[in-house]
């Protein structure tokens, strides 16, 4: 292999491989963010794994996803003890 020279497309290919093996993993994970949230189907793990991409790539949206849950798990509020009383006009 001592005196072979390497022409254009040789030295390209693993590049190639590495863009398309990367196109191809990132176009699953956006398919699984966008499908699994809407089913409802996110598994502990799963779930992890989205959140802790999201907060690395997409900050905004992760923001937002906590801002969510926590209005989600505020308790409503309790009605008072005794109805409101009618107000009497001033006269």
């Amino acid at each position: 292999m001592r005196g072979r020279r390497v022409d254009g497309m040789d030295a390209l290919t693993p590049y190639l491989l590495l863009a398309g093996g990367l196109v191809v993993v990132t176009a699953a994970f956006t398919g699984l963010a966008l499908r699994i949230p809407r089913r409802g189907t996110a598994g502990g793990g799963l779930g992890g794994a989205l959140a802790a991409y999201e907060e690395a790539f997409r900050a905004t949206s992760h923001a937002a996803h906590h801002e969510i849950r926590a209005q989600a798990d505020r308790k409503t509020p309790t009605g008072s003890p005794e109805p409101l009383r009618p107000r009497r006009k001033r006269s």
